[in-house]
């Protein structure tokens, strides 16, 4: 038993711990040691736990404690980079004046700040204090593309994707996301674009006459200068800003780089050619004459350099005769050819054109099933031209191994192939939307361009509608909607890219070339649900990616998750309002069209040139510039507009052309005699 515990020495626990005395003075030399050996067993194990209670509660409460003054810290540091201001990329537009803010009707947000001290940097206004994060930068493409960013279609926004199989539960898609970027190759992440400005008032149209015009016109004159107009103004922003380079940043007249082989330009050159605009395409020809050159160091991605650059090169050759567009297309042709010496036959996503090697992406040895079905048109049509088959053997050889591939789902394909074994990887997953879009419309369309001869890619196409209508087609509770979703290892998704509203259209050229008229009627429902997609935006923007409520009740039908609101400038549903058009003569899809058009006028046109893609179709106060115009925007979407608003159904007729996923049209081949 241990004895009872002496007074004395409890007195000595509870005194002023800076004294070291108790009754009178006694024991003031004591030495702490015996003071504690003196202690009772039960004193001493009392103290001691005392001691780690107090370690156990600290350690316990300090995350909380430390979280706090780490925010504080933060918030410092943000108030100093404030102080300092941001520090914009070097531009050639080094020395002008700070750019402005595109705002809603085409307006200028000023700072009166600014205007009082406009010697100082620019700085933009953040909607919300940030928080310190890893610099996130992305572009459209593999890393080995980028000359200021790096993602793969595997990363985005410097946060790792899980792989399709492991992609497991839907509320996983509430986190941010990948942004899909994506004409069947590569997938986007937010591209280091400018912070959001804060939301303003919106000032009031640069051109209130202007404006006012362009609404009042209705008809098909009216419309297509409208087109006209915006092009050329885009191109105006082009041309001051990013000559010569990849693509337009026109918030901050500047320019980004992708592969270094002015994208933008060569995109546009068949769209200037027919809209009419002589001067226009006559500086761009002389620059491709004299400044193009495929003799560089650099890695580009075989789908996006042969759907952008070779396409474009070959559809103007066409329209044009000139023959310097044919032989810059074998020069780049010729240098592209790498990319398919595979141990499968299937290619490598990335090539280096200077040096003649080729290489899968760092991450993966996969391609995107969409990237490596949707060359075909170009290196085919470039065979044609030059009368040389290694092209077309090479892309045929990659059609017949997936046309006879395992793993497909009642014709639906996986998203990825392994570029060692020529199988399908990832297996179990099915959409019509990113990495496996243009594989289906690229089955019509080389049966199309081929004089309809090769019936096993017509055999692949119709299985693989079917397989869309039995396993991807539902109709939403409220309007009936009819959406095409995406299957996850038998589990439906009712989320639906902007992508596969390329299918309405390419559904209706089936029809028109003979196949089941129950495809039109697929058609025609689909191209109502891309149009709701824009209608009921506030902006009348479409989504990035929509989802939809099968249940009944009232309420949206489309639903916009955060991470899925921006708006590319894409060109899919005004590709399919196209044919639709072409094909029906129903003016409502004119109609829609028209809408479309002057929703981009009103939050995407950049006053001093330029539109810009934005941030939040939900938010027509603060769309949320992103400082980027798309080379497509040029090459695709006012092209589509254009064909749709012309009454001259000769211009580019689908009976004589076939065009690409990049909407450069091929001639149709005649058909071999019987």
């Amino acid at each position: 038993m241990y004895p009872p515990p002496r007074k004395d020495f409890i007195a000595l626990t509870l005194s002023d711990p800076h004294s070291h005395a108790y009754n009178n003075g006694k024991h003031r030399r004591r030495s702490c040691w015996r003071k504690w050996k003196q202690l009772s067993r039960l004193q001493r194990s009392l103290i001691l736990f005392l001691l780690v209670l107090l370690l156990v509660l600290g350690l316990f409460f300090y995350p909380s404690v430390s979280e706090q003054w780490r925010g504080w810290s933060d918030k410092e540091d943000w108030l100093e980079l404030n102080d300092r201001g941001f520090k914009v990329e070097p531009s050639p537009a080094a020395g002008r004046a700070p750019a402005p803010v595109v705002q809603p009707h085409l307006g200028v947000a000023v700072d009166p700040v600014v205007l009082e001290r406009p010697k100082e940097p620019h700085i933009p206004v953040l909607a919300k204090l940030p928080t310190k994060r890893k610099a996130s930068l992305g572009k459209r493409g593999p890393p080995s593309l980028q000359k200021d960013a790096n993602v793969s279609y595997f990363t985005g926004g410097g946060k790792q994707e899980v792989a399709p199989e492991e992609a497991g539960e839907e509320e996983e898609e509430d986190k941010e996301k990948t942004i899909v970027s994506w004409r069947g190759a590569m997938i986007e992440a937010d591209r280091a674009t400018e912070p959001s400005p804060s939301a303003a008032a919106p000032p009031p149209p640069v051109n209130p006459t202007a404006a006012a015009t362009l609404e009042a016109s209705s008809g098909g004159a009216g419309r297509l200068e409208a087109v006209r107009d915006a092009f050329r103004h885009a191109w105006k922003g082009y041309k001051e800003y990013a000559w010569g380079h990849d693509e337009l940043k026109p918030i901050s007249k500047s320019f980004s780089e992708w592969f270094g082989l002015g994208l933008t330009l060569i995109d546009s050159l068949d769209t200037m050619w027919i809209l009419g605009l002589k001067e226009e395409f006559a500086e761009a020809k002389s620059w491709v004459e004299k400044e193009l050159s495929f003799d560089k160091n650099v890695d580009v991605n075989l789908f996006e350099t042969t759907i952008r650059v070779l396409g474009g090169l070959l559809s103007t050759y066409h329209l044009t005769g000139e023959p310097v567009f044919l032989e810059k297309a074998k020069d780049l042709g010729s240098r592209l050819m790498p990319a398919f010496k595979t141990p499968s036959k299937i290619p490598y996503s990335d090539v280096n054109i200077g040096k003649g090697t080729a290489h899968p992406p760092r991450w993966t040895s996969d391609s995107t099933v969409a990237e490596v079905t949707s060359i075909q048109l170009e290196f085919r049509e470039l065979s044609h031209l030059t009368q040389d088959p290694q092209y077309q053997e090479v892309v045929n050889e990659v059609s017949k191994l997936v046309h006879q591939l395992p793993g497909k789902h009642d014709g639906l394909v996986p998203m990825f192939i392994n570029t060692n074994s020529g199988q399908f990887s990832h297996k179990g997953v099915f959409t019509l939307g990113a990495r496996a879009d243009s594989y289906y419309e690229y089955l019509l369309k080389q049966w199309i361009q081929g004089g309809k001869t090769e019936d096993h890619l017509l055999e692949d196409y119709l299985q693989a509608i079917e397989g869309v209508k039995r396993h991807l087609v539902r109709q939403t509770g409220s309007s009936r909607l009819t959406i095409v979703g995406e299957l996850s290892h038998n589990r439906f998704n009712a989320k639906m890219d902007h992508l596969v509203c390329f299918l309405p259209g390419t559904l209706a050229l089936g029809v028109h070339n003979g196949l089941a008229g129950d495809h039109m009627d697929l058609a025609v429902q689909l191209m109502e649900t891309c149009y709701q997609m824009y209608k009921q935006m506030e902006t009348g923007l479409s989504p990035e990616i929509a989802h939809f409520s099968l249940q009944g009740g009232a309420g949206r039908d489309v639903i916009v998750k955060p991470a899925d609101g921006h708006n590319l400038l894409r060109p899919e549903t005004v590709e399919s309002l196209f044919y639709m058009y072409r094909f029906t003569k129903n003016a409502k899809y004119r109609d829609w069209g028209w809408e479309i058009l002057q929703s981009f006028n009103k939050y995407t046109k950049v006053p001093d040139g330029g539109y810009t893609s934005i941030n939040n179709v939900r938010d027509p106060a603060n769309p949320g510039p992103r400082d980027k115009m798309e080379s497509f925007f040029l090459g695709e979407t006012l092209k589509y507009l254009f064909l749709l608003f012309s009454d001259d159904a000769e211009l580019l007729s689908p009976d004589k052309y076939v065009f690409n996923t990049e909407a450069h049209p091929l001639p149709i081949w005649p058909s071999p005699p019987k």
